[in-house]
């Protein structure tokens, strides 16, 4: 397909366009909690002409690079995103770069899908773009009106009730005995950091469906990397505040997170948290080793010296949290693209540790198969870019006959003068919004 076609028309919600068909397998949503820079888009696709699901056997990056097919060009007026793979990388996939023997649960290392049609959405300019690509203009002008049609189905209004009852969270004790584990092993020497997570498990009230959680989130504490993927049996709803691996124009940016605090009371003791995070030596160093990981991974595939940091130690504000983040930007090596740089990166070095593969075995040791927990969910156009979520603040979910199990983690980075209590806390603050979404009734 060589050719690609816009159709634009006025502003509708991503969340209410997307609800009319949230429950067909590989229907997927990218929805920016708001405008600015970094959250001016939201997708949503469905239909793809193609699918790809990792198995053993064979490298799953190569069937991604399969599937993506040669480079094209796109419109130089359109959105980021004109068509081309968009999927979940579970974070096992990672045992696919580094060979670690890591178990596996019943989510794939890899599931992708190839959508020529899509609806764009502008938060900025409040407008709708239907893209469509096709083997000449009339065929791409086709798809986009097919993707235009999309938005005269009727909208499906989402679960009002308690999505979930009695949500059982993993030993706090074990947790803080886990966390009291990593510390000594990086005053031994083992490791500088190491991200453990714990986990909360249950399922979804009769009726209900994963969709109606992320419907909940968006209304309740949208978040810049809001993302929704229905798979055949499975579904992943994800209200991250962060940015994975971003390509465009040959130019790559990551964006860390380090550094947590919960929000304040009042506005007086929520300035006094901002800053008391902004001024932790702790959460500062623990930002900054990952910072170094990531220049690392970058560099693997970038230009030599173009690495650099523009950002360090940034606090930004979300709906529960205060978090610290850094960019760290680079340029792309010739011949080297987005299935390159995911390869190069993955699994995410702000939910791994430091250094990333003894981080890895160490969290083996300590938890189950996180299965879609800090993977990424992610797009790769056509045309070489690239943008993709680390898979925080999520939820999975498995079908079986008596309806939806939804199992959600949250993790703490464990460094040397880490207290186990504080960090078991930090997890209950991450995990907060997602637990309010699917105990809690509609506002």
């Amino acid at each position: 397909m060589h050719c690609v076609a816009q159709l634009r028309t006025s502003w509708r919600d991503p969340v209410e366009v997307l609800s009319a068909f949230a429950g067909e397998p590989w229907a997927i949503g990218f929805v920016s909690g708001g405008g600015g820079p970094r959250g001016r888009w939201s997708y949503v696709a469905r239909a793809p002409e193609t699918t790809f699901v990792g198995a053993p056997g064979r490298d799953p990056f190569e069937g991604l690079a399969d599937l993506l097919g040669p480079t094209e060009p796109s419109l130089a007026d359109g959105p980021p995103f004109q068509g081309g793979v968009a999927g979940l990388a579970c974070y096992e996939l990672g045992d696919v770069v580094e060979p670690l023997g890591l178990s596996r649960t019943g989510w794939p290392d890899l599931a992708a899908a190839r959508y020529p049609t899509l609806l764009a959405f502008d938060h900025e300019r409040g407008a709708v773009v239907a893209v469509g690509r096709g083997a000449d203009a009339a065929a791409a002008e086709a798809q986009a009106a097919r993707a235009l049609a999309w938005l005269d189905l009727a909208p499906v209004a989402p679960a009002g009730g308690v999505l979930a009852r009695g949500l059982t969270a993993s030993d706090p004790d074990a947790y803080e005995d886990a966390v009291a584990q990593v510390v000594a092993r990086i005053q031994a020497g083992e490791i500088f950091q190491a991200n453990i997570a714990r986990s909360w498990s249950g399922r979804l009230a009769p009726g209900a469906a994963p969709f109606d959680l992320f419907a909940r989130l968006a209304g309740q504490s949208a978040a810049p990397f809001a993302a929704y993927l229905r798979l055949p049996g499975l579904a992943v709803v994800s209200n991250s505040p962060e940015r994975f691996l971003q390509a465009r124009g040959g130019m790559v940016e990551t964006r860390p997170i380090k550094g947590t605090r919960p929000r304040g009371r009042s506005a007086d003791e929520d300035a006094c948290l901002a800053r008391q995070l902004s001024a932790s030596d702790k959460d500062r160093a623990e930002n900054l080793m990952i910072v170094d990981l990531m220049r690392n991974d970058l560099a693997r595939v970038c230009v030599p010296g173009s690495v650099r940091v523009p950002e360090l130690f940034a606090v930004e504000s979300f709906a529960n949290v205060h978090h610290l983040v850094s960019t760290v930007t680079g340029r792309l090596a010739a011949g080297r693209g987005a299935v390159d740089l995911l390869r190069a990166a993955f699994p995410p070095g702000s939910i791994t540790g430091a250094p990333k593969v003894q981080a890895m075995k160490v969290i083996a040791g300590l938890e189950t198969p996180r299965g879609p927990y800090c993977g990424s969910l992610f797009w790769a156009g056509v045309d070489g870019a690239l943008d993709s979520s680390v898979l925080i603040r999520t939820a999975g979910f498995v079908e079986d006959g008596q309806g939806w199990s939804v199992e959600a983690r949250a993790g703490a980075g464990i460094v040397a003068d880490s207290d186990p209590r504080a960090e078991r806390l930090e997890t209950e603050a991450k995990i907060a919004a997602l637990l309010r979404a699917l105990e809690g009734t509609a506002a």
